[in-house]
């Protein structure tokens, strides 16, 4: 038990230095292997690696596609063209409003967290220009857009953190409706009344916009597509996985040919090719980090002090949502990985919840819903990958805005959870 806690220490640790979790995942798993009386070198090149390579293999094609048509979108201006016109139709004195909605629906489409900090950034950095706020809230902004209640509580997204649970409890995107709306809901309004509030607050105490460090400007092209075109890439992601069932994968090539045809008179001035080359790649840092995530609880869950861990995980009193929720959040905080904490809590205890939900009688869409709501709450600590792209994206500090990263990816989210909750034990699933 000793050694599990330090090896989770030691990972998070490590990985809030800067350090890469491809390496200090194995480092760590190695201590939970020597305090457990495993054997190292199997306990590496056979525990770990397993772990490792069967999440790979699980979830690559996902992580690529989604890349590519994150990329895609990028690119060819339809992302861009659907953060402008929601920036428009908003206006400068809903500017903060207008970077959430933009990154939500971005995210809702398919498109990978880290291509729309990219995408909305330049867009965010226009308006707050504009209505002469402080730069510091435009992370807070994207962070509630991007890895809030389109990530993981709205029924039917397509991101990864909703996917992962359909292989443990055999549901589908949409499992729980009711408590993913309620869920959504309270991170969408708390997040937004939060950084209204906080805007406020700033713009009292006299704090006003102030040019970054590179000068960053939007460049706006004569050939921007129309927002109502550059939606149905994201809308046919969406309605395939939802609407006619088909795989993810699937869905996700459908949204990629869907943008690569609505762009075919850019193919020359684009050069598509380029643009799938670098999704491609960007693809492999996001997946390797995760599966390294997993490698490590795949050597927690082997050694022997795991059952006693899981024993005290599985005691929390009250229904065993609570305690998934409380698995799935340690381990993602402990990884800094939405998707790799709820991977290693689930393969190690989903057995367990899907029994539990048979004799509690709790449905199994409901442990669906709260794993992966729980997935995005801890994982938003300081050492986070998403974070510190954003920060750096951004040309800030954790000083100048973690707080409010926090407060709209920690706090508020670990409280949507607790009404999810409610609504499951109210048969409101």
């Amino acid at each position: 038990m000793i050694g599990i806690f330090i090896g989770l220490i030691m990972l998070m640790v490590l990985a809030y230095m800067g350090y890469s979790i491809i390496w200090i995942a194995p480092l760590s798993a190695g201590v939970v292997a020597m305090t457990g009386g495993l054997d190292l070198l199997e306990a590496y090149t056979g525990t770990y690696m397993s772990g490792l390579i069967g999440f790979l293999g699980d979830w690559f094609p996902v992580f690529m596609l989604s890349s590519i048509f994150g990329k895609l979108m990028e690119d060819t201006g339809m992302a861009k063209s659907i953060a402008l016109k929601l920036s428009e139709v908003l206006g400068v004195k809903r500017a903060v409003m207008g970077v959430v909605l933009s990154a939500a629906l971005l995210t809702y489409g398919g498109i990978s967290l880290f291509v729309v900090v990219f995408a909305v950034y330049p867009v965010a950095l226009n308006l707050f220009k504009e209505a002469n706020l402080p730069r510091r809230l435009i992370p807070g902004a994207i962070a509630l857009g991007a890895f809030g209640f389109t990530m993981t509580a709205v029924p039917g997204t397509p991101q990864i953190q909703n996917l992962i649970p359909m292989d443990y409890f055999g549901t589908t995107p949409t499992a729980a409706p009711i408590m993913g709306i309620a869920s959504a809901i309270v991170i969408a309004v708390g997040g937004y009344l939060y950084l209204v509030w906080r805007q406020n607050k700033l713009l009292a105490n006299g704090e006003v916009y102030t040019e970054p460090k590179d000068k960053a400007v939007l460049n706006i092209e004569d050939d921007e597509p129309n927002m109502f075109i550059a939606l149905i890439p994201l809308v046919l992601v969406v309605a395939t996985l939802n609407f006619l069932g088909w795989d993810i994968v699937i869905a996700l090539l459908v949204g990629i040919a869907a943008t690569l045809l609505l762009n075919i008179h850019k193919i020359k001035k684009l050069k598509f090719s380029r643009s799938v080359n670098e999704g491609a790649k960007g693809s492999l840092g996001a997946i390797m980090n995760t599966s390294a995530a997993v490698g490590f609880g795949t050597v927690v869950q082997a050694s022997p002090g795991f059952a006693t861990l899981t024993g005290a995980l599985t005691a929390i009193p009250g229904t065993p949502l609570i305690s998934l929720a409380a698995s799935v959040n340690i381990l993602a905080g402990a990884t800094g990985s939405a998707s790799g904490g709820m991977g290693i809590a689930l393969e190690a205890l989903g057995d367990y919840y899907v029994q539990a939900a048979e004799t509690s009688g709790v449905a199994l869409e409901a442990f669906h819903r709260v794993a992966s709501i729980s997935s995005g709450g801890l994982d938003v600590l300081p050492h986070n990958g998403a974070v510190l792209t954003l920060l750096a994206v951004s040309g800030l500090t954790h000083k100048d805005s973690y707080i409010d990263i926090a407060v709209v990816g920690i706090i508020i989210p670990i409280i949507s959870v607790i009404v999810a909750i409610i609504f499951a034990n109210l048969g409101l699933v």
